[in-house]
């Protein structure tokens, strides 16, 4: 049985569809990432969840126990991180968790000890007395993720915590989740970035609400219809363009270079003379392996073209 279940939730807000009968389990001890652009639904999921919203349909189950009807009881174990800095700025570290600390009856010995434990973890410890709103974005992060640990939830959940922070502080935020998983937390995570979703046991994508597709990372990468080429040219705008004038063929950005898309069934050949008048000799072209940001995007444009 699932840790977390949600079944068949849909929300709106007015003539707006969030949410259009999501569903989604995630097993103990496992990282799941939601995926999406803006607007996809992914907040909104994680609102209700967290039992901020209400849903119009479906039903969330944490631990076995609806969230609708059996809040109080799952309240203890659920952590949350919001995706806006939400703690305060002119309280140092050690007073916002003296303060949260305060909420879930943490006083005393044995706060001292969870705060020792959690300045280790974050590696916060030096700058207990520095206030929040002089951290760095990264510091933030740490120290946000260091409040909703206090009370040692089962099920953590991230609404884009990282989005903003450099890429150094990434890296280090995921070796922190990857040691809560280690001891035994869940982990919902959304997340702007495709890097991100590679590194969890399961990514899920969502896009106007809907699910497009779940699975591990590895998975989902490998399910691309199509063959993908890095050319090493300058990506103009231009060139870009023209290149994606030819039926069946696909130009974007990736690095200094480019990565030309070639649909499923089309071969590379038979696009060599478009090319060539480009000034590109497919034999300079060097076959890549599909990544989950390319199914995702792939899904993505089939959703729009269904319309």
């Amino acid at each position: 049985m699932s840790f977390a279940s949600v079944s068949h939730v849909s929300k709106a807000y007015g003539k707006i569809q969030a949410l259009s009968g999501f569903s989604i389990d995630i097993d103990e001890a496992q990282i799941v990432a939601l995926v999406g652009p803006d607007g996809a639904g992914k907040t909104t999921l994680i609102r209700i969840m967290c039992h901020l919203l209400d849903m119009d349909e479906g039903t969330v189950t944490i631990d076995g126990k609806d969230v609708a009807k059996r809040f109080d009881d799952i309240k203890s174990i659920l952590g949350y991180m919001p995706q806006q800095f939400s703690l305060y700025p002119d309280l140092t570290i050690e007073e916002n968790l003296r303060f949260y600390a305060g909420i879930y009856g943490f006083t005393g010995e044995p706060f001292r000890r969870k705060k020792e434990q959690l300045y280790e973890f974050s590696q916060l410890g030096p700058f207990a007395t520095r206030r929040a709103g002089a951290l760095s974005g990264g510091m933030k992060q740490k120290l946000a993720l260091s409040c909703a640990l206090l009370h040692e939830p089962k099920l953590l959940i991230l609404d884009e915590p990282t989005t903003g922070v450099d890429p150094l502080s990434r890296r280090y935020f995921w070796e922190m989740l990857t040691q809560l998983k280690k001891e035994g937390v869940t982990i919902l995570v959304s997340t702007p970035y495709m890097d991100e979703a590679a590194l969890s046991d399961k990514t899920c994508a969502i896009y106007g609400g809907r699910k497009l597709t779940e699975g591990p990372p590895d998975e989902l990468a490998s399910q691309y219809r199509g063959t993908i080429y890095f050319v090493d040219r300058e990506p103009t705008s231009k060139l870009v363009q023209d290149i994606s004038s030819a039926d069946g063929l696909t130009a974007r950005r990736f690095g200094t270079g480019m990565n030309l898309y070639v649909e499923e069934g089309r071969q590379l050949g038979s696009l060599s003379d478009h090319l060539r008048n480009l000034g590109i000799d497919t034999a300079s072209l060097k076959k890549t392996t599909p990544s989950v940001e390319d199914r995702f995007i792939q899904l993505m444009e089939e959703q729009r073209n269904r319309g």
